[in-house]
């Protein structure tokens, strides 16, 4: 989101102190129990296959919201660098288009526009200007929305919508230049996305079209590989704006257009959907969009068995669009903190850490938390304020886990 935009969205919310926690009960024989804490309960696990177009991954990984939004489970994202494919999470505004558009990749077409020089190119076209890799989180802007006592509509994602990406492909700068330059008076990046329309309804009600500012241009690509293998269509394939540091909902998958503009796209998606406002409000052009992450972080573990004495304590963290500085745990509930360590090399300003801490843990119940800093300087709050669509919640408190030690 723009900077001081999410700031500007918190001032005009009323302050929500409650808010709920995932519960884990760990005793010595290593069974465990979960509940959500004051409000509707999180997703039952899926006992069924996957979809079709997502049964190459494990049901065994994903809380299952719908056909079309699948969380991965926290204790799966562990300790993990970069998300394997299979584990990274779905989240499709419409139904994935058929498998015949990445039965010939290179002959998948993309028309840019606002450029001295417009016309179409190929990904095969794309992979001779140039090709980069950037590592980048991926994560839905209502990630942490079941942490909301007021039950924003959409699914109730924990901490699942969210994963570390390996991206190859394209610069869009190298693109525009190579297209003649943008048009001078260019405001906007915007990128359209090739989902079939179902019939009988206005396009610009439920196609995918986002604007972001045109200075994300400079680190967006149009990526063709995920994790260094052809991007699976279940997350954009064969082609997908990915810009580094902006919510998942920017990162257009099957793209079909690029377009430097002077307006915002006129579409619903752009002009009232993934706007910041107090609970009750309607969309509204006005509002904050949800644009640049913000820093967080949160405990993956331990979720399974653990006994007296001696823990690791585990979780990731990321900077949002500033590099980590520090990454701090408590284990009484915010009452005293301990600089945690990163683990693994830092794969730049805009990919998650993974952090542990070793530490000492009595018999009884522990209110175990994190709280990253980035070199912005900014710091996750103790609490996040509701908005009505519960999006960007990255407040520590909500995001720890009591685990009980026996």
């Amino acid at each position: 989101m723009e900077r001081g935009a999410l700031n500007h969205g918190r001032k005009a919310m009323n302050f929500q102190t409650q808010v709920k926690r995932r519960h884990f009960l760990i005793g010595s024989a290593g069974t465990v129990a979960a509940a959500a804490v004051g409000g509707s309960a999180i997703a039952q696990d899926a006992t069924d296959p996957l979809p079709d177009y997502v049964a190459w991954k494990d049901p065994n990984d994903f809380i299952v919201h719908s056909k079309q939004t699948l969380e991965t489970k926290r204790a799966v994202q562990g300790t993990e660098l970069i998300t394997p494919s299979d584990e990274l999470y779905i989240r499709n505004n419409l139904p994935a288009p058929s498998e015949e558009i990445v039965a010939d990749r290179d002959a998948w077409e993309i028309e840019i526009d606002g450029v001295a020089n417009p016309g179409s190119l190929t990904v095969g076209d794309l992979k001779k200007i140039g090709v980069e890799t950037v590592v980048c989180v991926l994560q839905c802007s209502g990630n942490g929305r079941a942490f909301f006592d007021h039950e924003a509509s959409g699914s109730q994602w924990s901490v699942g919508a969210a994963g570390n990406v390996v991206w190859t492909g394209v610069p869009v700068r190298a693109v525009i230049e190579a297209m003649g330059g943008a048009d001078a008076d260019s405001v906007f990046l915007t990128g359209t996305g090739g989902e079939e329309i179902p019939d009988g309804l206005p396009p610009e009600t439920i196609q995918v079209e986002r604007s972001v500012p045109k200075a994300a241009m400079d680190q967006a690509i149009l990526a063709w590989e995920m994790n260094g293998e052809p991007l699976p269509l279940a997350h954009g394939g064969p082609l997908r704006l990915v810009i580094p540091g902006y919510y998942g909902v920017n990162n257009v998958k099957y793209i079909k257009r690029l377009a430097m503009t002077v307006e915002e796209s006129p579409n619903k998606i752009q002009q009232t959907s993934y706007r910041v406002r107090s609970v009750g409000e309607k969309g509204d052009p006005s509002q904050p969009s949800m644009y640049e992450m913000v820093v967080k972080s949160w405990i993956t573990g331990p979720l399974m068995d653990a006994a007296t004495g001696k823990v690791q304590i585990h979780g990731v963290a990321m900077g949002g669009v500033s590099g980590l500085d520090k990454i701090e745990v408590s284990t009484d509930g915010g009452q005293n903190w301990a600089e945690a360590q990163f683990l693994g090399p830092d794969l730049g300003p805009y990919a998650w850490r993974p952090f542990v801490m070793i530490t000492e843990l009595s018999e009884g119940t522990h209110m175990l938390a994190s709280r990253a800093t980035n070199e912005a300087g900014d710091s996750q709050p103790e609490t996040f304020p509701p908005n009505e669509r519960g999006y960007g919640n990255n407040g520590w408190r909500a995001h720890a886990v009591d685990v009980t030690v026996s």
